[in-house]
């Protein structure tokens, strides 16, 4: 590794919709790319997480995406085109998104550890290390798939896969496969294997549907109570846990068929199949465990932001900024854990950390480096 750290005011690190918006905001403040700041994505291209979800997931089945700031999605793509694959609608926006603003994105390049060295960060990767003043972290939870644990899991001879390796429902044709999970993957992966193979659902909690549609004032509230609990320090929760899942024609669809009959999580895992406390057993050829992903921070861990508990105390406008050392910001984590949140989210992070550092805006932007 150079042992030359290059040094920047301000590091993103993730070039994801909180990344982009992060650094588009930076820039309308007036900070010069590839000096002032820079973005660093472990991704091979534009994307972020996106580029690698399943084949099937087209724009018609995602949760909105909500326009990233200073250019809409409709630039890139019609919206009616909603068979298209989110895997390339939604990286071709992006990439047309950081050549519109020449945003200093540089990759790929995978951030290891981060340590605080008296007023500056030292960001080691596997390629050049940096030296910034202020870190806007803006990875996501792609990178950190949550998988629990129940006994016997390792004895299982079947397949075992998480959300973020499914591709295709073909590959569970004609098996008995249990989908472990109450969220909107879940039920998505669901009625697409149901259709070719026999499901078992299983979740640990009664799944709570919502009727009618998502209002915008159901959505301010549910990111209000996510943004109590990260100020109060609590580890965010689910989506789902908070909104409910809605009432789609495909769950409709789905409850018509006779899919949508949850079990009670099981107790243990078998060699062939899945136990639960009263006895029950069922034979599967597979276990899809739908069971979502925690914040992808271990490289944080040296500063020390976590409480006891697991959770950092967020603070700040949006709730964007480290208690503990407000020199870091979280985007795309808690209440900005959504297309909409992270724009909003980028904007506040951008502004408070200036304003916190006491940047003076460059009055010429000079051509980026990377």
């Amino acid at each position: 590794m150079d042992n030359i750290a290059y040094k920047v005011d301000i590091v993103i690190i993730g070039g994801g919709q909180a990344g982009l918006s992060s650094a588009y905001h930076l820039q309308k403040i007036g900070l010069a790319p590839g000096r002032g700041f820079v973005v660093l994505d472990k991704s091979p291209r534009p994307g972020g997480a996106w580029q690698f979800r399943w084949p099937t997931l087209t724009m018609k089945t995602i949760n909105r995406l909500h326009d990233l700031p200073g250019m809409g999605f409709a630039e890139v793509l019609d919206p009616a085109q909603t068979e298209v694959r989110a895997a390339e609608a939604v990286p071709a926006y992006f990439k047309a998104y950081e050549e519109r603003f020449s945003l200093p994105v540089y990759r790929p390049v995978t951030v290891g550890v981060v340590c605080a060295r008296g007023d500056r960060f030292r960001i080691e990767t596997d390629r050049e290390t940096f030296s910034a003043r202020g870190i806007i972290n803006a990875t996501g939870t792609w990178d950190a798939p949550q998988v629990p644990y129940y006994p016997g899991r390792e004895l299982f001879h079947g397949r075992q896969i998480h959300t973020r390796d499914y591709r295709s429902a073909d590959e569970f044709a004609g098996q008995r496969v249990a989908i472990v999970g109450a969220g909107i993957s879940a039920l998505q992966m669901l009625d697409e294997i149901s259709h070719v193979a026999t499901t078992i659902w299983v979740t640990r909690r009664e799944p709570e549907f919502r009727p009618g549609d998502f209002t915008e004032e159901a959505g301010r509230l549910a990111v209000a109570r996510v943004e109590e609990r990260v100020r109060k320090g609590f580890i965010p929760g689910s989506v789902v846990s908070v909104t409910g899942i809605p009432e789609t024609p495909s769950i409709a669809a789905m409850r018509a068929r006779g899919v949508l009959n949850r079990l009670p999580m099981f107790s243990e895992i078998t060699e062939t199949g899945i136990h639960w406390t009263d006895g029950r057993e069922e034979a599967v050829d597979a276990i899809v465990w739908a069971t979502g992903f925690r914040s992808a921070l271990d490289h944080l861990a040296p500063l020390g932001l976590r409480e006891d508990n697991g959770g950092i105390v967020m603070t700040g406008r949006l709730a964007t900024r480290a208690a503990r050392d407000p020199r870091v910001h979280l985007v795309g984590y808690g209440p900005s854990a959504s297309t909409i949140g992270a724009n909003r989210a980028g904007r506040a992070a951008s502004q408070e950390l200036v304003a916190h550092l006491g940047l003076r805006p460059e009055v010429e932007t000079p051509t980026s480096p990377y």
